[in-house]
């Protein structure tokens, strides 16, 4: 019987620290991308955020409005602790299923949610990119381009990414990611969707 990727599952997972994908440090292709962002008021969401040293990153280099979400309450509890400085002066937690958020973000930071997902969700966190992003707001970030044995992680290539994401967003780069950190290289893409239009 499969195991269920509930709140549950990711709760005993941070809980004992089985985090094998967490680097301990914000990840250096995101780091070079955030550093080249020019304007710090835009509105940024970290979805599956977990341990989000990419929140803390964009805090300490004066972004203004940075959104965590994810369902482990457990990882949310000790993001806030360890966080605290920035709690109401531009870091925002929030305990839910991503598929239940709301609201419009210029830009959102995918780093090792995707491929936690049971893949049968993967149309379904499309269309939910596309309705949290504003206009010409950006999906940015890093997929692994591998498979894996079970999972999670769950893989998958570049080119059924370009494919899956150009169904509600528009893929402006996907190319193998140059600056990945040692384990990884070889097998990570960078990737920039936008949202182009309103949906009606």
């Amino acid at each position: 019987m499969e195991t269920p990727l509930n709140q549950n599952y990711w709760d005993t997972r941070y809980a004992q620290q089985q985090i094998g994908w967490d680097l301990g440090t914000v990840s250096p292709p995101l780091q070079a991308y955030f550093d080249q962002l020019p304007d710090k008021t835009i509105k940024i969401l970290i979805p599956g955020g977990g341990n989000s040293y990419e929140a803390v990153y964009l805090l300490q280099q004066g972004f203004t409005d940075v959104t965590v979400v994810d369902l482990s309450a457990v990882v949310i509890e000790t993001l806030g602790k360890r966080c605290a400085e920035y709690l109401g002066s531009g870091l925002n937690l929030v305990h839910q299923d991503f598929f239940e958020h709301t609201g419009k973000y210029d830009l959102i930071v995918e780093q090792t949610f995707f491929c936690a997902l049971d893949p049968a969700l993967r149309v379904q966190y499309v269309q939910h990119m596309q309705k949290l992003l504003k206009v010409n707001g950006k999906l940015a970030g890093l997929l692994f381009d591998r498979d894996f044995v079970g999972g999670p992680p769950f893989g998958g290539h570049a080119a059924e990414y370009q494919a899956l994401m150009n169904t509600s967003l528009s893929v402006l780069k996907m190319e193998p990611c140059y600056n990945s950190i040692g384990p990884r290289q070889g097998s990570e893409v960078f990737f920039i969707a936008e949202r182009l239009e309103e949906i009606h």
